[in-house]
């Protein structure tokens, strides 16, 4: 083994390293004295069974590094391989995950559409359905009341067919006063003016059409035979009437049932679709967590998998350059051997030797002193694998004192100083390495903070974005409604006006009609008295009989009247219904107005949110991007530094010791030429 304070080439080196094996043996042959064998051959022997040990120790090295650059090139292709596949996985995770969130997003539109419309046709159906009991209720109280009338017609008519009077003409006059008040429309549309007023004329006096006499052509009066022929029409029109009020009554029915049916339809399609729609939201939603919980997992193995990597190849390019290092280092080495064993078996090398050996029987005490300072260096040069102490310790054997003392000198301070460098270079790099580290956190955390804005902008973003679309939505409905409201409005209006036309107009025809009647039957009439004379001859037929007013003119009035106030009251309702109408439209326009303004300044407010935060997302994700690369830079910084420093901070304690005890041995050797009495040397 080698050591970084080795001066000289190679070939100088090894004669330095012949001679001072050269003067170790003849030192130790002069105090044991002659052998039979000369000292040289167990130095040479010495130098074959370094170079065999490491030719060996090479061998070994091959195997070490053969078995740890299997293992990097294994673990980097897998970790490689495994980084790559988990990249891909992350983006097809980041695609399904937006995918699946943007199904999540409709399938909730869809599934709110869904209950909306549910609920419309329930509400419709709940509707029909109250109006067909409503209808239905009318219809039996009409159907009640009308057969109530045919029955009541048809026991008038059987009365006057019998010319009956007594109790059964007060419970027909009673029944069919009933029959006229319940059905005073229906009678008024039905007969013409001069029936209706023979059938009131009947009511206030049904026992005038029974006083007459029959004629020998008539079974019975001819006032009797006019109402009977009446009371006959209206029997017919009132059974037509309940018939048709039947059928339609059952095409009512028919229709609602149909609507019934198709609105059940409509609602069971819809809840299907409603739970089929609801299961596909569940298992998308079920996927986005599974996919978000791999893309975590996969992040995390990624992370480790790329610090494994890393670490690897970090590991294996320190391996690389050791292995390098020491090839190097232990093929010098052998060279040197080698050559040491060339010169020590040549010829010039035995006569050399026999010359040393003679001086080393005959040195002096400073020769002793010198060979003791060489022992000394020889000895700290293997222990601590020196060549340059191993080199100091044969020129000690040949170079005057005071020339080793400064060699001895210099190499002291220059192993001070390596000291000294390689403690400052231990500080910097401790220093970097922490200060990397430290802005490697901050950056991480930075990452951090900016990814979970960067999500938290998108998922605000995204509820804006959905917010804006249903108050867009709630708008458009508000204007149909508005719309619609308007259409029904105008409609309402029209049929008010043409109501109150009607009531109107008829008010004032009965007006007119009640006028006439009451120019003529207000007056007083006088009846003619005048007295004639009998004349010669026949006496005249009989004169007129004194003229009445007809005793059904007043309940005629009566009625005209009363059909004029209840038309005025049904003209007043419907003035004060339209007013109500109209109020209630005006104030739901104003309301409707008014949400569609709030909602279009809510979409405003919101639009102007998204735009900010959509700015932000993009500064968000450059800044991420900038951290990215900056982590990046640190991640490469940290690779410089570890790779410069890595050997320096693993053997610092070593060198430092290694150095220590290099230092130590000069010092000794320095006092061993300078004759002290070293505590070593008496050891020994």
């Amino acid at each position: 083994a080698g050591s970084d304070s080795g001066k000289g080439s190679p070939l100088c080196l090894t004669m330095k390293i012949a001679c001072g094996a050269v003067l170790l043996a003849c030192a130790s042959s002069s105090a044991a004295g002659v052998d039979k064998n000369r000292p040289v051959t167990k130095v040479i022997n010495l130098l074959k069974d370094m170079v065999k040990q490491l030719e060996k120790e090479a061998e070994e090295d091959e195997e070490v590094y053969n078995k740890v650059a299997c293992w990097c090139k294994t673990n980097d292709k897998e970790k490689t391989t495994s980084i790559s596949d988990a990249e891909q996985r992350i983006d097809r995770l980041i695609s399904t995950i937006e995918e699946k969130t943007a199904t999540s997003s409709r399938l909730n539109t869809e599934i709110k559409n869904l209950e909306i419309e549910v609920e419309k046709n329930q509400k419709a159906l709940d509707q029909a359905t109250a109006n067909r009991k409503k209808e239905l209720a009318e219809f039996n109280e009409d159907e009640k009341d009308t057969l109530q009338s045919i029955s009541a017609l048809k026991s008038a008519v059987t009365v006057l067919s019998k010319h009956n009077g007594g109790a059964a003409l007060l419970d027909m006059q009673a029944a069919l006063r009933s029959t006229m008040h319940t059905h005073a429309a229906k009678v008024g549309d039905m007969l013409s003016s001069k029936d209706l007023k023979t059938v009131q004329s009947f009511l206030q006096s049904p026992e005038d059409y029974f006083d007459a006499e029959p004629t020998f052509k008539q079974s019975y009066a001819p006032q009797s035979g006019e109402i009977f022929g009446i009371l006959k029409n209206m029997l017919s029109t009132f059974e037509a009437d309940l018939s048709q009020a039947q059928k339609d009554e059952m095409q009512s029915q028919k229709a609602y049932e149909d609507l019934k049916a198709a609105k059940e339809d409509e609602i069971k399609q819809g809840q299907d679709h409603l739970e089929e729609k609801q299961e596909e939201l569940a298992n998308t939603d079920e996927s986005l967590a599974q996919a978000k919980e791999d893309l975590e997992d996969t992040r995390t193995s990624l992370a480790a998998d790329q610090a494994f990597l890393a670490n690897l190849k970090e590991k294996c390019q320190l391996t690389d350059q050791e292995y390098e290092q020491r090839t190097k280092t232990r093929q010098e080495e052998i060279s040197a051997v080698s050559e040491a064993l060339s010169f020590l078996t040549s010829d010039e090398a035995h006569d050399l030797f026999s010359r040393t050996f003679n001086f080393v029987q005959t040195a002096s005490t400073e020769d002793a002193r010198r060979s003791k300072a060489a022992k000394i260096l020889a000895e700290t040069a293997h222990k601590v694998s020196s060549a340059a102490l191993a080199t100091l310790a044969g020129q000690v054997q040949r170079d005057a004192f005071v020339k080793v003392k400064k060699a001895i000198d210099d190499m002291i301070a220059k192993l001070l100083q390596d000291k000294e460098d390689e403690i400052k270079q231990k500080d910097f790099c401790i220093e970097e390495l922490n200060t990397n580290e430290r802005e490697t956190e901050l950056k991480n955390r930075d990452k951090e903070e900016t990814q979970a804005k960067i999500d938290t902008l998108t998922n605000e973003i995204e509820t804006l974005t959905k917010e804006i679309d249903t108050l867009k939505a709630e708008i458009a409905t508000l204007q149909t409604e508005l719309k619609r409201a308007g259409e029904d409005r105008e409609k309402e209006n029209k049929d008010f006006q043409e109501t109150v036309a009607d009531q109107r107009a008829t008010v004032k025809l009965l007006e007119k009609t009640l006028d006439v009647l009451k120019g003529f039957y207000n007056k007083k009439h006088k009846g003619a008295s005048l007295a004639q004379e009998d004349p010669a001859g026949p006496p005249p037929p009989p004169g007129f009989k004194s003229y009445k007013k007809n005793s059904g003119s007043g309940g005629v009035m009566g009625m005209i009247q009363q059909i004029i106030a209840d038309a005025k009251t049904e003209e007043a309702e419907a003035i004060q219904a339209e007013k109500d109408a109209q109020s209630a439209y005006e104030s739901f326009v104003k309301d409707t107005n008014d949400s569609i303004t709030a909602k279009q300044d809510s979409i405003t407010d919101k639009s102007d949110t998204k735009a900010k935060k959509e700015g932000e997302l993009t500064d968000s994700k450059k800044d991420l991007e900038n951290i990215m690369i900056e982590l990046e830079e640190l991640a490469n910084e940290n690779a410089d530094l570890h790779k410069a420093c890595d050997f320096t901070l693993k053997n610092f304690d070593v060198r430092q010791q290694a150095r220590d005890e290099e230092v130590e041995g000069l010092r000794e050797a320095k006092a061993a030429l300078s004759g002290a009495q070293l505590t070593f040397l008496q050891k020994k």
